[in-house]
């Protein structure tokens, strides 16, 4: 629910991203968030574990093997020892097509991991989303957060599915083939001594320069998501008032953004392999002169040499992929922190151990000198006194960002007061459970909300064992009764996504028959009629007074004529209720009220 003056939410899409894009990454904290999901699936993590070590150890006796072949291979015409070439080379093809399956097998368990793993992180974030308190929606942009739930978790799966198992095989590979090749010639080990340095060193700077990149990246997309949804909603308003080339030319400057960043981020990273090719293409091309020099001297044989060729390649051929897979790694560190960011966001502090649950409503309300501010240096109320005694209806009057919403979300205690506070039946709202105050209020917002489903199921959300008589008869007194009717599945029609296939009046409607068949004693009503016409207004206005009964009402309106019989009418102004009494009372005074009733009427 939005604020009222002084709301603290922001689309100020050029600065929120390019502030948090260079704040230090938590790469450590990434991980660790990494491991707390994977760490749930440690028999599939062990078995993947297994094939990932057996398939690069088999991988890993070919090119001895290919080795043991060449040297069965003697100078001269025809001096070739088949027998022992065609042993060696089937040994060959076993441990290969072992490797093979095992690395297939192993690429089956890592998509298992990750998918689960990817479906249980949307979960969180989700039931993470639905825990955090009003304060965080009106501080972020929607695109941004609905960026980390598909696109950040989307990378961070591929990762895990991917490259993951490669810096694994990397690293097993990395370690035989020294093995190998310090059993076959530990002085050829020497020529690398520079050169793997040289690619270690190189990476790692490279890691260090891309990482801020690609989090900055992350931040940018999800600015331009944020930005495009908040145009797509707002369209028709943009056509109205002929902003199409002014928007174009906002949504230019994202988009360059974040065009900018993604091409920065790869152009670094795709230095980084081709670099660190070349430095083992060099230590290759000294292998081989040093390993001819030692054939030469009688040192090694024809058969060693192309063994340890094989074993460098395959030394260096994984510090290549890690250079070129970096580029995702750190997408996905990004992209994870982004994630354990908003799951390590403070829910909505819990309920006092020894808070009550709210039950046998009577409706009596009061605030007693509240004082409250988005902000600590901008306070919006000052100091508010009102009493609603149950089953009266409070109407609550202002000028456009006087605090009259504020109040709302106060009452339903969206946010807690700074001081003062706010009672129900004599009971401090703070010493009550939040969800028994919530369900005590019935509400309908100036901004209707109907999900996809059917209209039955949209009435009847708030009251889940609603039967169909209990939601015909709201409807009928919502007057949309006899709309629905007309339809041809009548109150099992599907709506669509948003409701968009009916009007904003009749979504009103439904909205308004989905409160009058909550049994709640208190409702709130914020502009609740604003999108239906003046005549249906009036009729609805008797329905609800007439059903709500011995129900405590507070009603936000800006049209006066509608709320002319409140039994209480506060009118706020800057925060402070300058003025409350009946309709009647107020006009005789003459004072503000009287200016704002007149200004509609003159």
């Amino acid at each position: 629910m939005a604020g009222g003056m002084g709301s603290p939410k922001q689309f100020n899409v050029e600065n929120a991203g390019r502030k948090e894009g260079h704040k230090p990454k938590d790469v450590k904290g990434a991980l660790l968030g990494l491991w707390g999901y994977l760490s749930r699936y440690r028999l599939p993590l062990l078995l993947a574990i297994f094939l990932t070590v057996s398939g690069n150890l088999l991988a890993l006796v070919g090119p001895k093997l290919s080795g043991r072949a060449i040297d069965a291979i003697e100078p001269g015409k025809g001096a070739v020892n088949f027998d022992t070439v065609f042993y060696y080379v089937e040994l060959m093809v076993i441990f290969y097509i072992f490797s093979s399956l095992f690395s297939y097998l192993l690429f089956v368990v890592m998509q298992n991991i990750s998918r689960k793993m990817a479906r249980q992180m949307r979960d969180d974030v989700f039931h993470k989303l639905l825990s955090l308190p009003v304060g965080y929606f009106d501080t972020h942009l929607s695109g941004d957060i609905i960026s980390r739930v598909s696109y950040d978790i989307d990378v961070i799966n591929t990762s895990l599915s991917t490259d993951l198992v490669q810096i694994c095989a990397s690293v097993i590979t990395v370690v035989g083939s020294f093995i190998m090749m310090v059993s076959i010639e530990p002085k050829l080990i020497l020529v690398m001594v520079i050169t793997i340095p040289m690619s270690i060193f190189y990476t790692k700077y490279m890691a260090g320069k891309t990482r801020p990149l690609f989090r900055t990246r992350s931040v940018k997309l999800g600015e331009m998501n944020g930005f495009v949804e908040e145009m797509v909603s707002g369209q028709k308003t943009i056509s109205a008032y002929a902003r199409e080339e002014v928007v174009t030319g906002r949504f230019d400057l994202v988009n360059r953004e974040a065009v900018d960043a993604y091409y920065t981020a790869d152009y670094y990273s795709c230095l980084v392999g081709p670099t660190v090719n070349f430095i083992n293409n060099i230590s290759l091309a000294l292998v081989t002169v040093f390993g001819a020099i030692l054939y030469l001297l009688g040192n090694l044989t024809l058969g060693n040499i192309s063994s340890f060729v094989l074993y460098s390649r395959k030394f260096s051929g994984p510090i290549n992929e890690a250079a070129n897979i970096i580029s995702e790694l750190q997408s996905a560190l990004a992209a994870a922190e982004r994630v354990f960011k908003l799951l390590n966001e403070d829910s909505e502090p819990e309920d006092n151990k020894d808070a009550l649950s709210l039950e046998q409503v009577r409706g009596n309300v009061e605030i007693k000198g509240v004082s409250f501010g988005y902000t600590r240096e901008q306070m919006i109320i000052k100091n508010l006194y009102m009493t609603a005694k149950a089953g009266s209806m409070i109407a609550i009057v202002g000028p456009t960002g006087a605090g009259k919403t504020t109040i709302i979300n106060l009452l339903m205690r969206f946010y807690d007061v700074d001081a003062g506070g706010i009672y129900v039946d004599g009971y401090e709202n703070r010493d009550l459970t939040r969800e028994s105050l919530r369900r005590a209020y019935a509400m309908v917002l100036q901004d209707t909300w109907v999900f996809g489903g059917t209209i039955f199921d949209n009435i009847a959300y708030g009251k889940e064992d609603a039967t169909m008589e209990e939601v015909v008869a709201a409807a009928k007194a919502a007057h949309i009764h006899s709309y629905i009717m007309r339809l041809p599945e009548g109150y099992q029609t599907v709506l669509s996504e948003n409701g968009v296939n009916i009007s904003k009046g009749q979504k009103q409607l439904l909205t308004i028959a989905r409160a009058m068949l909550l049994d709640a004693k208190m409702l709130i009503l914020d502009e609740a009629t604003s999108n239906v016409d003046t005549r249906t207004e009036i009729r609805i206005q008797k329905a609800m007074r007439h059903l709500m009964a011995g129900k405590t009402c507070f009603v936000i309106a800006h049209r006066l004529s509608t709320i002319q019989h409140a039994d209480r009418i506060l009118v706020v102004d800057q925060g402070n209720v300058v003025e409350q009494g009946t309709h009647k009372e107020l006009m005789e005074k003459r004072g503000f009220y009287y200016q704002l009733y007149a200004s509609q009427f003159e």
